[in-house]
């Protein structure tokens, strides 16, 4: 773990004369609250105290592997311990202003369990609250995939950093902050140094990966209680800790995503409704509406329950309210609230799935007269969903759905490009816009990915790159 602080003063070292812990940040083992790590400052490792020079120049016989003395030097006993009169003559040769310096010096040697084998981990502070408030930390990914780091809500990269500086762990290692809030100051710390490292563990905040979450769930979808799939016990299905050991994602990401996918919980097992399943139990639903003339705004869970329970599980009828609406309870029954953008979008969805073109002046007549009557519907409903190529005569609609495109940026782009040349900011925002990280903006990415240009009064993109 790492946490920044920034010192006013800076504490003395023993020979070579070089500043330790001078506003750099400390890092500690993952999961180690007890050790610290030492950096030297001003670009400078903090180096061992001095032992004898050998005879002749077997000073220069070469570099020693990190964090060993080189072959010449042995390693200094443990009894062997600095004066201050030797401190202040290392600083006097070194040509240090020692009222620059805080009082205190450190004197670090090697102990004997001292190893390279050391991980460390930088966090945030947010990250380092969190694991000193007792939550945890999960590092999740297959063998074939980038290791990530989740905490309940985030998901983080995990890379490795190297350091030219060689990090030292220091178990109750005291930064100037501490030194200075001591009643005793004290005037020389001797050290043994736990472990060292030349790298540590980087986070950064990114997207989660949740692309294999729907991929997982469409399996084996679910088509009601009678179909033979849900008699044969052979296919895959997947508990709620199945799903947080195998996406990379945090928890909280993860049953976000789920409720945009529409799935829901059946035996323990979260599953996804087969499409045409869905758009059976919605039309239950809006021909019982209908029939009983409630407005869309008022639709009675009991009642709806008592009339379609015969026909479907009552926990469908209601899972299907819950996705096409919006639940309240007025005077102590619960009512939901049917969305007409969502309804539509579905509709639209049924009939572009069947055909691979539609002209649009036909479909737009379809889809009217097929929605809920006192339901208008506009394009802009099917944003991420549809897309219209308005060059072609007759225009024509064509199903493209966001969810199934590339994960990755440049791969999102690349599909984009190679289906049409050339996009107005308008057609693609709804392809892109999940792609924009919490700082980033639609416009953002289209500069790094695109190049604009005018077409007919209007602004286009095209890819930066050849597209084969």
């Amino acid at each position: 773990m790492k946490e920044s602080r920034r010192d006013a003063g800076k504490m003395r070292l023993s020979r070579p004369a070089r500043r330790c812990a001078d506003g750099r940040e400390g890092r500690v083992p993952a999961g180690s609250g007890a050790s610290g790590a030492a950096e030297g400052g001003a670009g400078r490792p903090v180096s061992p105290p001095p032992v004898p020079a050998p005879p002749g120049d077997a000073r220069r016989r070469g570099r020693a592997p990190a964090g060993r003395f080189p072959a010449p030097f042995p390693a200094p006993p443990a009894a062997m311990e600095r004066t201050r009169a030797q401190v202040d003559a290392t600083l006097q040769t070194a040509k240090l202003d020692a009222a620059e310096l805080l009082p205190a010096a450190h004197c670090l040697r090697f102990g004997p369990a001292a190893a390279g084998d050391v991980c460390l981990l930088e966090l945030e502070p947010a990250l380092c609250g969190r694991l000193r408030a007792g939550r945890s930390l999960v590092i999740r990914g297959d063998k074939d995939e980038q290791a990530v780091l989740c905490s309940e809500d985030k998901t983080y990269d995990l890379k490795v950093a190297d350091t030219s500086n060689l990090l030292l762990i220091i178990p109750g290692c005291k930064i100037p902050e501490q030194l200075k809030m001591e009643e005793t100051p004290c005037d020389i710390i001797h050290t043994e140094i736990f472990g060292f490292s030349n790298n540590y563990w980087e986070l950064r905040r990114c997207r989660p990966k949740l692309k294999k979450l729907k991929k997982l769930l469409m399996e084996n979808t679910y088509e009601g209680p009678d179909s033979e799939k849900e008699k044969d016990s052979s296919h895959l299905k997947y508990t709620t800790e199945d799903l947080l050991d195998q996406i990379q994602a945090s928890e909280e990401e993860i049953m976000t995503q789920l409720q945009a996918l529409n799935a829901c919980e059946i035996g323990g097992y979260w599953r996804i409704l087969e499409f045409d399943y869905e758009m059976k139990l919605l039309n239950h639903i809006t021909q019982l509406v209908d029939s009983e003339s409630w407005s869309f705004s008022k639709v009675p869970l009991n009642t709806c329950l008592q009339e379609l329970g015969p026909l479907e599980p009552e926990e469908m009828i209601e899972h299907c309210l819950k996705c096409y609406g919006k639940k309240y309870t007025e005077e102590g029954e619960v009512y939901f609230e049917l969305s007409a953008d969502k309804v539509c979008r579905a509709t639209a969805q049924m009939l572009l799935q069947n055909a691979v073109k539609f002209n649009l002046a036909e479909f737009q007549e379809v889809w009217q007269q097929s929605v809920p009557e006192g339901m208008a519907t506009r394009l802009d409903q099917l944003k991420g969903l549809a897309l219209v190529d308005r060059q072609s005569r007759p225009e024509i609609i064509f199903l493209l759905k966001s969810e199934d495109l590339p994960e990755g940026d440049q791969e999102r782009f690349n599909g984009l490009f190679s289906l049409r040349e050339k996009w107005t900011e308008e057609d693609i925002a709804p392809y892109i816009q999940d792609l924009c990280g919490e700082k980033q903006t639609i416009g953002a990415l289209l500069t790094k990915y695109a190049r604009s240009s005018m077409q007919n009064g209007v602004k286009v993109y095209n890819s930066r790159r050849p597209i084969s």
